[in-house]
């Protein structure tokens, strides 16, 4: 990429030790110094491009998506763990099979899900200890793998598997993370045998749900799931998804919707904590609600202010905080060219923290997505990307989060010692060390 400024090869490597740690606060700089774009050298040759440009941003994933695609990260990388599914392919077969996952997450079928989802949220919220402060963290995992899991399958008489499923997915995204901070000893990764014995996880987790679905087939019992949905999913020709397609889409809904519903949930949670006058707003809200009963999407659907905390915790803290994508032909947006096999990284972190576009941007104020002022900012906000790659579970994450947040304000009282949380940007941003003190609220 031409025309714009470009950081130099000996200021990333004095900076090498922080980026590695966390590369965010370096980001900013360089966007507060240069401005909405600038490129970074990787390698001899090659470079790639950050921005925060909202149009440019809006250019590539909407108007102009069909000229881009996911990098190797996602393709090559994230795939050789959890397979080819609708997160981490391209092209053609990415377009067939998000036709088929598609109807699995409509509003009518996910209607069907709510109670699932509620029962699985309440069976790790109820009895939080309430004497000493907690990292809450673990169990906002632990919560939404089990929602994952009891809308896949729902089924009680697997912990022991999805046990198991837990430790491979969240073990083998540590490697990735690995391979990813430390590219320099990839020799040493597989010399060691450290790659060879986390893809033999992968295949272990594989074969689990190769058991479960298989044992779900054989059944011939529709239990109106999403795994159900799945295994009733056609082609164009009338045909099923091969099984290995639909344990790569299965692992897939594990590994996306579980660690990102996680972090958004643990941000949301301090956030709430560290601001007790928006948390008793939102626990009025809520007090006298029961989410219980045939059709409890209606009644989240009716809990607005609640909604508006979990869309403020999520620009803050979007979980998919930057988003890639390589140019597969020429382009050219607004002057600037854009050759094809360009990189280009779009930091939705900062573009949520721009202060051209957002007013105190730091500042955690719900009030900014009231339906009278959200069209403000659609341009400046996305927290599940957009286009047509746009997060297919994105109305199951953010319900499952309205209920999470519901049952946790009707049970307890949430403070922290904290004055800010650590974030660890990983595939995904992470909160580390969210202490919280639950206190019972009756």
């Amino acid at each position: 990429m031409k025309q714009t400024p470009i950081i130099s090869q000996f200021e990333v490597l004095m900076n090498s030790k922080r980026i590695l740690k966390n590369p965010l606060p370096f980001h900013r700089e360089n966007f507060e110094k240069h401005g909405d774009l600038f490129r970074v050298p990787v390698g001899i040759r090659n470079e790639l491009a950050f921005t925060r440009d909202p149009k440019l941003i809006k250019h590539i994933l909407q108007k102009q998506h069909r000229k881009y695609q996911k990098s190797t990260l996602q393709t090559k990388d994230l795939a050789k763990y959890i397979g080819h599914g609708i997160l981490t392919s391209n092209g053609e077969h990415w377009r067939t099979h998000r036709r088929m996952v598609q109807p699995a997450f409509h509003k009518k079928k996910l209607r069907n899900l709510m109670g699932t989802i509620r029962e699985a949220i309440l069976l790790e919220i109820d009895g939080l200890s309430t004497s000493n402060t907690i990292d809450v963290y673990p169990i906002m995992s632990n919560l939404a793998f089990q929602v994952v899991a009891k809308s896949l399958f729902s089924s009680d008489d697997i912990q022991k598997e999805m046990s198991e499923l837990q430790y491979i997915t969240e073990t083998n995204q540590r490697m990735l993370i690995k391979e990813m901070r430390q590219p320099y000893l990839n020799w040493w990764f597989q010399l060691s045998g450290k790659i060879k014995k986390h893809l033999n996880l992968a295949k272990d987790g594989q074969a689990i749900l190769h058991q479960l679905i298989e044992e779900r087939r054989n059944s011939e019992i529709e239990k109106d799931d999403l795994l159900d949905m799945l295994l009733q999913a056609r082609y164009e020709d009338g045909t099923a998804m091969a099984k290995e397609q639909l344990i790569d889409e299965v692992l897939i809904l594990f590994t996306a919707g579980h660690e990102t519903t996680a972090n958004a949930l643990s941000f949301l949670v301090f956030l709430l904590a560290k601001h007790p006058d928006i948390q008793e707003k939102a626990y009025q809200e809520v007090k006298n609600i029961s989410l219980e009963g045939d059709d409890v999407l209606t009644q989240i659907l009716e809990l607005k202010y609640i909604q508006q905390c979990v869309e403020e915790a999520m620009r803050l803290y979007p979980p998919a905080y930057i988003i890639d994508r390589v140019s597969i032909e020429d382009d050219e947006f607004e002057g600037l060219q854009i050759p094809k096999d360009s990189l280009v990284l779009m930091s939705i972190y900062e573009l949520h923290r721009n202060e051209d576009f957002w007013e105190k941007p730091n500042e955690f104020n719900p009030e900014r997505f009231d339906a009278s002022r959200k069209k403000e900012y659609q341009e400046y906000y996305y927290p599940f990307g957009a286009g047509p790659r746009m997060c297919v579970g994105n109305n199951f994450a953010m319900y499952e989060m309205v209920i999470a947040v519901t049952e946790l304000l009707q049970k307890y009282k949430m403070t922290t010692p904290l004055k800010a949380v650590t974030v660890n940007p990983l595939i995904s941003l992470k909160p580390v060390d969210v202490l919280i003190n639950f206190r019972n609220r009756n």
